[in-house]
């Protein structure tokens, strides 16, 4: 079934509850007695005394710019979708450098047309970590962009901002990438506002992999109702505390637990580090409000990764589970974070998901 995102949920109003407040006397078996008649100086004192003035509301607490709730707030905007040249064609689909907007810059990708008569459903394709000074655009999932395009479906793989031809955010590693989730959703918008005759807006799902999946956990959580079905593979943790302790934010930390890498260095003087600031950490967390959720959700996860421990994808559907929302965790005995020998078993599995659910 498909599903229109209005870009900003529209907020019912709530009920006004009526209380009613009654007077009530002691009775203890005693006669009523009369209220004491009131002197006159004293009528005169209470008409006279100003009413006290009511005490203020306290002020809402202000939403920290870098956080989970700041992204629900703001109204997001992608557009602009434009095919640029061709990289190539195969028997099956042709590949298209693309550029288009999100909150008003321009992000460069690739995107896999299928060969035949549409409209095709589409994927958005968020990629995981890849350092940007060495990044060329549509590089990640290279083997999902192939599969999924030859099983019809419209692969846009988002390079995000700072990676390849998109537009620079210098301050993105410092607000912990969220950027990235609104690149992600922007491109969900720009397909279905496109025009092309080639894609169904009305059928998109979001496919990430290892820190991607943590793009596709927030754009769940930030847009529901956004797409039709999500799939991560090997997914970072929910929890970007648990990512900066494994990872620091761009390179291992050293061995007696300091960051030797600059971004880190600069996270945790801005924001403290998880320990000194544990609030903060945690408004990032898309796990606090995964209420919010709509729409469906696969994860495959390998029970020998090294780099993202299958526990942190256990959390998530543990989560998911105790909200009520529909997930989906397979597990791979002893496969690794990058999935070989049984990556065509898992990509089974992702295309009959999409097929049940984008519809």
């Amino acid at each position: 079934m498909s599903r229109t995102w209005t870009r900003r949920a529209i907020r019912a109003g709530a009920a006004l509850l009526l209380t009613a407040v009654a007077a009530g006397c002691s009775g203890g078996g005693e006669e009523e007695r009369a209220a004491p008649e009131e002197s006159p100086s004293a009528s005169r004192e209470a008409e006279e005394s100003p009413s006290p003035s009511p005490s203020p509301s306290p002020s809402p607490t202000p939403v920290d710019p870098v956080s989970i709730q700041a992204l629900i707030d703001r109204e997001h905007e992608g557009s602009d979708l434009r095919l640029g040249e061709v990289l190539a064609r195969t028997d099956a689909y042709t590949r298209y450098a693309i550029t288009y907007r999100a909150n008003g810059l321009t992000i460069s990708g690739i995107m896999n047309v299928p060969e035949g008569e549409g409209p095709f459903p589409a994927v958005v394709l968020a990629h995981g970590y890849i350092d940007p000074d060495e990044y060329n655009t549509g590089q990640g999932l290279m083997r999902e962009q192939d599969l999924l395009a030859r099983e019809g479906y419209i692969a846009l793989h988002t390079d995000y901002r700072n990676h390849a031809g998109s537009d620079e955010d210098p301050d993105s590693e410092v607000h912990l990438r969220l950027g990235y989730t609104e690149d992600t959703i922007g491109a969900v918008l720009a397909l279905r506002s496109s025009g092309l005759p080639e894609v169904d807006g009305d059928r998109i799902g979001l496919l990430g992999r290892s820190m991607g999946g943590g793009v596709v956990y927030n754009t769940m959580v930030v847009a529901p109702g956004l797409v039709d079905a999500a799939v991560v593979f090997a997914p970072v943790s929910a929890r970007p505390a648990d990512n900066l302790r494994q990872f620091g934010y761009s390179s291992p930390r050293l061995p007696d637990g300091s960051a030797p890498d600059p971004n880190t260095a600069a996270v945790e003087a801005e924001h403290g580090t998880p320990e000194e600031n544990p609030e903060f950490w945690e408004g990032a967390n898309p796990l606090h409000q995964v209420d919010r959720v709509t729409e469906p959700l696969l994860i495959h996860h390998g029970t020998a990764d090294d780099v993202c421990p299958p526990a942190w994808s256990e959390e998530v559907a543990t989560a998911f589970e105790e909200a009520g929302k529909d997930v989906r965790r397979l597990t791979y005995e002893g496969e690794g974070h990058t999935f070989f020998s049984q990556w065509p078993d898992s990509m089974q599995a992702t295309t009959d998901f999409f097929a049940e659910n984008l519809r």
